[in-house]
């Protein structure tokens, strides 16, 4: 494990370019960072409240699912995520330039009008649409159902796939973008729904909750989900909190491997380098991200080309 920086707070979200760059974003300081290969951090834009996923579209543009904000506590291991703070702005799907950094709101709402509440993590498919998940909020007292949306980059048209997903996050594509893979953060699962055209789900019938399929569950220790990232052989690495590591699940549903990390909350894992086998780790408590070697190469994501 190579430690690229330090010094971020709550990083998730990175995007690893073929230059070495690694763009992310800071949850706690709100904002989309750049980091260059050596190290050196600038801020690209400052979207405010609480900028969670990150990926490029279809015309090179970053686009950000924007939580609202968190609360955060601070202890001696550094800072993690508690609930909905009193400053909360609303969940949304954001656009952001890379050359100026300049911020537009594409979504705030679904098409029926249901406000999003904590946007996650997205994915984009071939075709330009965005895949995302919206956690929900927590609050002190109760707890949002979380869903699935799919959404056109140019801010057109948004819908709702999936309702209710309890604390839907990680999100990512088969290769040959026929399956849709949901982590299940409170549940520790990994779940599959099945597409039978871009932005439409084939759901499973009841007794699934919501329509998936399910791929994986976490082993006997107290695990929680996070984001993920798809293999070229179509396993699916996902960032395993407090158990700190990455869960690699086979699409059959069998643990491949587990690698552990130093950090319980290690939330977002993305593949870069020539061959797609550097793996970047964001360790969010402890505000750093990390690379190593991978043995299996990464996904190429779409429109990652500079």
């Amino acid at each position: 494990m190579r430690e690229v920086t330090s010094g971020l707070l709550f990083p998730e979200g990175p995007v690893a370019f073929p230059d070495g760059r690694v763009a992310l974003v800071e949850i706690a300081r709100r904002t989309v960072t750049v980091v260059e290969p050596d190290g050196t951090k600038r801020i690209l834009a400052e979207p405010g409240g609480g900028p969670n996923g990150l990926a490029v579209g279809p015309d090179g543009a970053f686009y950000v699912t924007n939580n609202g904000g968190f609360d955060f506590h601070q202890d001696a291991d550094g800072v993690r995520p508690t609930g909905q703070p009193a400053d909360y702005s609303g969940g949304r799907l954001e656009r952001i330039d890379p050359a100026t950094g300049a911020v537009t709101v594409l979504y705030s709402e679904t098409g029926s009008g249901f406000g999003l509440r904590g946007p996650n993590d997205l994915v984009v498919d071939r075709q330009g649409g965005i895949w995302f998940t919206d956690l929900g909020k927590r609050r002190a007292r109760d707890l949002d159902y979380g869903g699935v949306y799919y959404a056109a980059a140019d801010g057109s048209a948004i819908e709702e796939a999936v309702h209710p997903f309890m604390t839907a996050n990680g999100i990512g594509l088969s290769p040959d973008e026929s399956v849709l893979y949901v982590a299940e953060t409170e549940g520790g699962r990994l779940w599959a729904f099945d597409l039978e055209a871009p932005g439409r789900i084939s759901k499973a019938p009841w007794p699934s909750p919501h329509g998936g399929r399910l791929v994986y569950t976490a082993g006997q220790s107290y695990e929680r989900y996070d984001s993920l990232a798809v293999e070229d052989s179509g396993n699916i690495c996902v960032a395993t909190l407090i158990n700190g590591g990455i869960s690699v699940v086979s699409p059959a549903g069998e643990l491949v491997e587990f690698v552990a990390m130093p950090d319980r909350y290690t939330t977002n894992i993305c593949f870069g380098g020539p061959d797609l086998k550097t793996a970047f780790v964001t360790l969010s408590q402890s505000g750093r991200l990390v690379a190593m070697d991978w043995p299996r190469a990464g996904l190429k994501l779409n429109y990652l080309n500079t």
